[in-house]
C-alpha cells in the first residue's frame, strides 16, 4: 500500500529525533500500519550558535539541545514509545550511493545468500575507504542504513530477481555510516529520559528523498537541496535513485556570522537585522548598511551552489525540478537566490529551474496531528518515512 493510504486505528507509539547542524526536533506518532502515521506531539530545540565552529564544542552543544528535547518530552508523559529512532543531517553522517557488478560467462543463480555476500563486501569496501579519509578523527564508523535500490539481471530492471537465471548482475545500494563516538554519545543522551534496547539511526537524505518521490510520482529526475544551519547537501536523483551527492559548508549561520563581524554586533542582534531586511522591515540606514554585505554573502552561497552542481553533473543534463528544505522563514530567500540566476553557463540543465519547498503546507494531508500540534515540515517527512518503510 502506499504512504498515502487509510490509516487503520493502532495506537503504538513511536519517537523520532531530527538531529541537525543548527537544531534539534522531537516528535512522537502514532504508528499507523498501511496508512499515514498521526503526530501527537511535535517540539524543536535551537542549537546554540557561536562565531567559532569547533568540532568538539559543536557537539557538546548539540547533545546540550538533544538532552533539552529528551527532558521535555519526558517530563509531558506521553507513554512509553516502542520506537525510538534518530534521523542526521550532515554534518552527523556520511553517505555513497554505490554500484555492485557481477558478470559471469555461464549464467547464475541469483540468491538472497549471494547478495548478502556482495554487499557485505561492498559495505565494507566503504568503510574502510571512510576510515581512510577521516583517519586523523579517530573515530570508528557504524553502519546505519542500508538500501537496495535497484536491482538489474542481464541489464534489466528486475523487481523480484532471486532465484533467477543471469550472466551480469548489477546492484544499486545506498549506504550512510555514523562516527561510532558520536552515536554513542546520542544514545547516551536518549536512554537517560527514555529506556531503550536499540535505537535506530537513519539519514534525512534518504527520508526527504522518499518522501519526495512518493508525493510527486512524475518527478522521476530531481535536485534535493537541504539548507541546514552549517551546511548545504545536493543530492541528485535520476529515473528514481539517489545519485552523486555533494555538501558545501555553507548555511544561513555563516551569514549571520559575517553580518555580526562587518557591522560589530552580536550573533543575536545580527540574526534580528537578517530577519528585518529579508521582510522588508529594516529601516532605511540599517538597510544601506545590510544591502551589500548580504548581497556578497548571497554570490558567495551561490558559488558553492554552482561549483557543487559542476561537480554533481558529470556531462549529463542537471534535472530542472529541485525540492528544498530549510527552516521556513529562510525558504523565500534561498528560493529567490537559486531563482534570480542564471546557471545554463555553468551547467547543462534541462530548463528553467522549477523549485518546489518541502514546507508545511506542501506536505499538508499526508500526516495527522492531535489538536494544534506543531506543524513541523522536518518532522513530518521523517514520521512519514519511519511509519511506511521502517516500522
Amino acid at each position: 500500500m502506499g504512504i498515502f493510504s487509510k490509516p487503520k486505528e493502532e495506537k503504538e507509539l513511536a519517537l523520532v529525533f531530527d538531529i541537525g547542524s543548527s537544531s534539534i526536533g522531537g516528535a512522537v506518532f502514532e504508528i499507523q500500519k498501511g496508512g499515514i502515521p498521526k503526530i501527537i506531539l511535535s517540539i524543536r530545540e535551537q542549537i546554540i550558535l557561536e562565531e567559532k565552529i569547533d568540532i568538539d564544542r559543536f557537539l557538546f552543544l548539540t547533545l546540550k539541545s538533544l538532552e533539552i528535547i529528551t527532558s521535555r518530552l519526558c517530563m509531558m508523559g506521553i507513554g512509553k514509545p516502542s520506537k525510538i529512532f534518530c534521523v542526521l543531517s550532515s554534518p552527523w553522517y556520511a553517505s555513497q550511493t554505490r554500484i555492485i557488478k557481477l558478470e559471469k560467462n555461464t549464467p547464475f543463480i541469483f540468491t538472497s545468500k549471494l547478495a548478502d555476500e556482495l554487499i557485505k563486501k561492498e559495505i565494507s569496501l566503504f568503510e574502510e575507504e571512510h576510515l581512510a579519509k577521516f583517519s586523523h578523527i579517530d573515530n570508528k564508523v557504524r553502519l546505519i542504513e542500508f538500501k537496495n535500490m535497484k536491482t538489474m539481471l542481464n541489464g534489466y530492471v528486475t523487481p523480484e530477481p532471486f532465484e533467477k537465471k543471469a550472466k551480469k548482475l548489477e546492484m544499486v545500494i545506498f549506504i550512510s555510516t555514523g562516527g561510532e563516538k558520536i552515536l554513542k554519545k546520542i544514545e547516551e543522551t536518549i536512554n537517560r529520559h527514555f529506556h531503550s534496547e536499540t535505537i535506530k539511526f537513519s539519514s534525512f537524505a534518504m527520508a526527504s528523498f522518499t518522501v519526495a518521490r512518493d508525493m510527486f510520482v512524475q518527478q522521476e529526475n530531481f535536485l534535493l537541496v537541504d539548507i541546514g544551519g552549517e551546511v548545504t547537501d545536493i543530492a541528485m536523483i535520476k529515473k528514481d535513485i539517489i545519485g552523486d551527492s555533494i555538501s558545501y559548508p555553507l548555511g544561513p549561520n555563516f551569514i549571520i556570522r559575517r553580518v555580526a563581524k562587518n557591522l560589530g554586533c552580536s550573533l543575536s542582534e545580527a540574526k534580528s537585522l537578517i530577519s528585518l531586511y529579508k521582510d522588508g522591515h529594516a529601516v532605511d540606514t540599517t538597510e544601506k548598511k545590510l544591502e551589500p554585505i548580504i548581497s556578497e554573502l548571497k554570490k558567495e552561497w551561490l558559488k558553492g551552489f554552482q561549483e557543487s552542481l559542476v561537480n554533481l553533473s558529470d556531462d549529463i543534463s542537471v534535472p530542472a525540478t529541485i525540492f528544498i528544505t530549510v527552516d521556513q522563514d529562510l525558504a523565500d530567500f534561498f528560493s529567490k537566490i537559486i531563482k534570480t540566476e542564471q546557471f545554463n553557463q555553468y551547467t547543462l540543465t534541462e530548463s528553467e529551474f522549477h523549485i518546489i519547498f518541502l514546507g508545511a503546507q506542501t506536505l499538508h494531508g499526508i500526516t495527522t496531528f492531535k489538536d494544534n500540534t506543531n506543524r513541523d515540515p522536518f518532522l513530518i517527512i521523517e514520521s512519514i518515512y519511519l511509519n511506511r518503510f521502517i516500522c
